[in-house]
């Protein structure tokens, strides 16, 4: 565990074409993403939830402030870059809470991203249709 002197903590998160750098420092809980507030900057409940999933789990909410820059992809992948972020962030604070927070599957990162185009073809898996005569 790390001392109360120390600056911060830094996890780097990954989701889609997102890239998210969170800062940790011990604080009252609060998000700042890209220069605004959490709230103003993901308006859906759905993504603050899926950020806060990792504190919850360890019970770490309203311990510490988070400053964050996210670049890339949609608000969706943003959120879950920004989980991802958080998430290695606490591992850097406590390696101690690893196993709670690889059974719930937050260390990995989601390696869907979207499949490029082929060329000569529709789209990704979409083709012209096939006409033998």
């Amino acid at each position: 565990m790390a001392k109360k002197n120390d600056t911060y903590f830094y996890g780097t998160g990954r989701r889609k074409s997102a890239v998210a750098r969170v800062f940790m420092r011990y604080g009252t809980g609060q998000f700042v993403v890209n220069k605004r507030p959490l709230d103003e900057y993901f308006h859906r409940e759905t993504l603050k939830m899926i950020i806060g999933q990792p504190l919850e789990l360890t019970g770490l909410l309203g311990k510490f402030d988070f400053y964050v820059t996210v670049k890339g992809g949609g608000m969706s992948g943003q959120a879950g870059a920004l989980r991802h972020g958080v998430t290695r962030a606490l591992l850097d604070y406590s390696s101690d809470l690893r196993p709670v927070l690889k059974k719930a599957g937050f260390i990995r990162r989601d390696p869907r991203i979207k499949e490029r185009k082929k060329y000569g073809q529709k789209g990704a898996r979409a083709r012209f249709q096939f006409s033998k005569r």
